[in-house]
């Protein structure tokens, strides 16, 4: 039996047992290495510090802990109502607010999750309590969390940029608009739900009651202005931004918003340490795992076969986005990353697609993967909060599920909807 099937039976075996994915991919290519190649097995612990001892990756761990701090500061309950104030008016306004809520969230989390459970446990409740039904609310909370890691800054592209050496910078400026993109479906899924279940808006909100929810919620818009211009302007790289803004988050929490108690700082830097290592454990094994199929030549064999259906960019782009969506049901957003890009990245270079361009497709794949079961991350989030059965939102997001893949048809098929601010600011 060759090294590839090895790896790739055993590999699937461990994820229908339910073991994690980090060891998963570890195991399966210790199994590989031992009875199909003749490595010494002291390679792997080398090659997972390799893999971790990046400066790069060191933002994962900083951009965590900001956006926990910021959870913390109570800049969630601001943002829902200043999105409220400006858009709760219209019909199934909660709804919309739920959506640019989680917009602007999504430039200060970097997580799906994160989104989802910041502003979920606020706006679920409240959308239960204004009449809308526990399933629709709890379906477009999640899907719009699914905007955290498109919008930046995000983790999803961070793993990305480090597994294909393609720009940070880049891939952050290159997600506004699509993130964008798949808000405005969202939110039009919504619209027309609420139209017809007659789910109605709030009362239109004053002038002056607008530019005072502005004003409450200025530190929180301020946080993607100061990382993101800081970025661009040449100030600090993005992992010195995820330090900029772990401080940032911490000034405005305890000296400005004074919710963010010194006392918490323990059990917030816990958290942070276990979503991180989970994070660099599964970079680490998906490594020594990315290694064995570049040894075996893996990479190159699936883009001929690729190449061998068509050399059409239409069709292989579809196939991808068909097994994108396949294996964001089953993987989550940074394992698919760290096995997947190294395997279709050569398929899309060979076809002259643009690597940030294709960075955003994948990400936004991805992202639709947190509401797919039985994986969907942001279906449990969502579950938990709204006291429901995964079997009932699943159900209740499917018209959004819907309005997510005419977003993805959209950003795969316009490159120029992700490239046009990468080229319009000159970035390479």
């Amino acid at each position: 039996m060759d090294v590839g099937t090895i790896i790739f039976a055993t590999f699937t075996i461990l994820l229908l047992l339910g073991v994690p994915i980090s060891f998963s991919l570890g195991v399966a290519s210790l199994v590989a290495m031992w009875f199909g190649t003749r490595v010494p097995m002291e390679n792997i612990p080398q090659m997972m510090f390799a893999a971790s001892d990046s400066f790069t990756l060191l933002a994962i761990p900083f951009f965590i802990l900001a956006g926990i701090l910021m959870e913390k500061s109570g800049i969630s309950g601001r943002l829902i109502n200043m999105a409220n104030k400006v858009c709760g008016s219209s019909t199934g306004g909660l709804a919309t607010v739920g959506v640019v809520a989680s917009m602007f969230f999504a430039a200060i989390s970097g997580s799906g999750p994160a989104t989802v459970a910041a502003l979920g446990s606020i706006l679920i409740p409240a959308m239960i309590a204004a009449g809308y039904e526990k399933g629709f609310s709890a379906a477009i909370m999640a899907t719009a969390g699914g905007i955290g890691v498109i919008i930046p800054p995000s983790i999803a592209f961070i793993v990305y940029a480090v597994a294909a050496n393609a720009s940070i910078a880049k891939l952050f400026m290159a997600g506004f608009v699509p993130g964008v993109v798949v808000g405005l479906s969202l939110i039009g899924a919504g619209y027309l739900i609420s139209k017809k279940r007659g789910y109605k808006g709030s009362e239109v909100a004053t002038s002056a009651e607008i530019w005072q929810s502005t004003k409450e919620a200025f530190w929180g818009l301020m946080t993607p202005v100061i990382i993101l211009g800081g970025i661009y302007g040449g100030i600090f790289t993005p992992t010195e931004a995820a330090g900029i803004a772990v401080i940032y988050a911490f000034i405005v929490g305890v000296f400005i918003h004074k919710e963010l108690k010194v006392s918490e700082l323990p059990k917030v830097l816990v958290d942070t340490a276990i979503s991180s290592a989970v994070v660099m454990l599964i970079v680490s094994s998906a490594a020594v795992f990315s290694w064995l199929l570049a040894n075996q030549n893996i990479p190159t064999m699936m883009a001929q076969w690729f190449l061998g259906i068509s050399r059409d960019p239409i069709i292989i782009l579809m196939l991808i986005n068909v097994l994108l969506l396949i294996t964001g049901c089953f993987l989550d957003a940074i394992s698919a990353m760290m096995i997947l890009v190294p395997i279709l990245v050569p398929v899309v270079t060979a076809l002259g697609i643009d690597i940030t361009h294709f960075g955003i497709i994948m990400t936004v794949n991805l992202a639709i993967g947190m509401v797919t079961p039985p994986v969907g991350v942001n279906l449990y989030v969502a579950c938990s909060i709204a006291d429901i059965s995964i079997e009932r939102i699943s159900r209740a997001v499917m018209p959004f599920l819907l309005a997510s893949l005419v977003a993805l048809l959209l950003i795969t098929y316009l490159p120029q909807l992700s490239l046009f601010l990468p080229n319009y600011l000159g970035m390479k």
